[in-house]
């Protein structure tokens, strides 16, 4: 029997492996770090960072995929002292609620919104400039983009429309995602997947690996790029200042602060889940997209203002501080007249498939990683039964899926 091949060890790769695994097929993945999870790694240590901000949203597919399989785990909804503790910077000044035209467009179903026009354009229509500015900087905590209201209007709508839903929909895995994927690694060797670390696979590898079954690329769109020589691979993503702090506790600290002046996040992540910081301390992830000629200092220049008005005194009870900068990590985003069927294409051919957070499947920030690696594994297990000689798959077709994939229901 053939064995099916998935580079990559974070959310798409493991999801993939799970998915072929269950379908009978013999699967092996392999991971070029010595530990597992990609960008939903948690850091080790006293404070349990991930890269930037992150949180399930309880109503996408992945959230029942995962929960039919007992691999959510505990997780935690934003407790609601805390919710009240949302506050927003809106000209220049702290408040405790968002312009009400940014929560009429944000009940909006996306479907409503065009593709084809940009979302500064398509909201201003409807609720005038200064609101849709203060919408499109709020759609920025699932965007991670510097200049939202650009993108196409369907495309933030969806995002506006997920991340301003009563109740919110946002859940927090206890512990960090580290312990999602640790769970997920634990489900694929249940199913006797084989698990490689410290594994880096090169093109010279992956040609053969190919010859023996297919092969499933689950690596961020630029190392697919590289690892098959394709300069087709190419999508549209964000520039992102990413800022980590641990402070001493505070009564009176905001939950979060979002800037509708412009792009940017800053969330006490403690506050939901304890476990992330040591007692008497709370932790503080945010994200300032920045344009592409803009510095880290900028946002990181940005974060600090708005810690100022929502943490006061942050600066003398600061324990511990990180800084980076996310380029190209942080998902697709579709710019007026594309959507997600635009991306780079799943099946490329040959055997070889795609999965992660940039390729041509439906979903919301990690959920692009579920579906993309449902997809690439159910293609892969029907690339087994259809192939005859080692190395030589399919054709490549445009955005290919199988019968009751996610895809087909998303398109129905």
């Amino acid at each position: 029997m053939q064995r099916i091949h998935i580079i990559g060890g974070g959310l798409a790769g493991f999801t993939a492996a799970i998915t072929a695994a269950e379908s009978g097929a013999l699967v092996t993945v392999h991971e070029a770090h010595h530990t597992l999870g990609g960008r939903a790694r948690t850091a080790d240590g006293p404070y349990r960072t991930n890269e930037g901000p992150h949180a399930l949203y309880r109503r996408g597919p992945h959230w029942t995929w995962l929960e039919q399989r007992n691999l959510l785990g505990p997780t935690t909804p934003v407790p609601p002292l805390e919710a009240t503790r949302l506050r927003f910077r809106h000209r220049g000044t702290l408040r405790r609620t968002p312009p009400l035209a940014l929560l009429r467009l944000s009940r909006r179903n996306a479907a409503q919104a065009s593709v084809a026009t940009d979302f500064r354009t398509w909201a201003t229509a409807r609720i005038g400039e200064e609101g849709a500015r203060a919408a499109a900087h709020y759609a920025a905590v699932a965007l991670f983009h510097h200049d939202p209201g650009s993108l196409s209007a369907a495309f933030v709508q969806e995002r506006l429309h997920r991340a301003g839903a009563l109740p919110p929909e946002a859940r927090y895995p206890i512990g960090g995602w580290a312990q999602l994927i640790d769970r997920m690694a634990a489900r694929a060797w249940n199913l006797s997947v084989r698990i490689e670390t410290a594994t880096r696979i090169d093109r010279t590898a992956l040609h053969a690996l190919a010859r023996t079954g297919p092969v499933v690329v689950a690596t961020s769109l630029d190392s697919a790029r590289t690892l098959l020589d394709d300069p087709a691979l190419s999508w549209a993503s964000g520039r992102t200042a990413l800022i980590d702090l641990a402070l001493r506790t505070r009564r009176g600290d905001a939950f979060a602060v979002c800037d509708l002046d412009a792009p940017g996040w800053i969330e006490r992540f403690s506050a939901q889940d304890r476990t992330l910081a040591p007692d008497g301390q709370q932790l503080l992830q945010g994200q300032f997209p920045l344009a592409p000629d803009a510095s880290r200092a900028t946002g990181i220049a940005r974060a600090e203002e708005l810690l100022d008005l929502g943490f006061p005194g942050w600066r003398e009870r600061t324990v511990w501080r990180s800084e980076s900068l996310a380029a190209g990590r942080t998902g697709a985003v579709d710019h007026p007249g594309t959507t997600w069927r635009d991306r780079p294409a799943i099946d490329r051919g040959n055997g070889v498939y795609l999965a992660g957070d940039q390729v041509a499947a439906p979903g919301v920030l990690s959920e692009v990683s579920f579906n993309s690696g449902m997809e690439a594994a159910l293609l892969a297990v029907t690339a087994t039964e259809h192939r005859t000689t080692p190395g030589h798959g399919a054709p490549a077709t445009e955005h290919r899926t199988s019968p009751g994939s996610p895809l087909d229901l998303k398109r129905t």
